[in-house]
């Protein structure tokens, strides 16, 4: 049995299976997911689980060397936007519209739902590597 980490199987699969440059998504729980992305479905009521507790297990688990916000959160979830630069130090971010990030979905490998339910808490990210190039 796992000791720690992601248990869920199905997400703890879709890290380890990331190569360079693939993109992924934490997402809300009301995010449109295109068909043919596969979903990892964690909500299990309205914000359960968060995407803060989303997010740090899966930063302790993934390198991000990139990742896309929806501009509109700089208005609509501050607080939110706050905790994803911290988290992300030092990594790049472009910010577009929520239209477009939605459009930009058909493109990642997967998509991680959440239970969160505050504005905007939508992020596209760009797996790293692990090792100095």
């Amino acid at each position: 049995m796992k000791k720690q980490g992601i248990m869920n199987r199905q997400l703890a699969g879709l890290i380890a299976g990331l190569g360079h440059m693939d993109e992924f998504m934490i997402a809300d729980g009301g995010m449109p997911v295109p068909k043919g992305v596969e979903i990892v479905d964690l909500a299990l009521c309205g914000g359960v689980p968060t995407f803060r507790q989303v997010m740090d297990a899966v930063l302790d688990e993934a390198v991000v060397e990139f990742y896309t916000l929806a501009d509109e959160i700089v208005e609509k979830n501050p607080e939110l936007l706050s905790y994803m630069e911290g988290k992300l130090e030092g990594v790049p971010c472009k910010m577009v519209s929520h239209v477009e990030l939605k459009r930009m979905t058909r493109d990642v490998k997967f998509v991680i739902r959440t239970g969160e339910f505050t504005p905007y808490p939508n992020v596209i990210l760009r797996a790293g590597v692990a090792f100095s190039v």
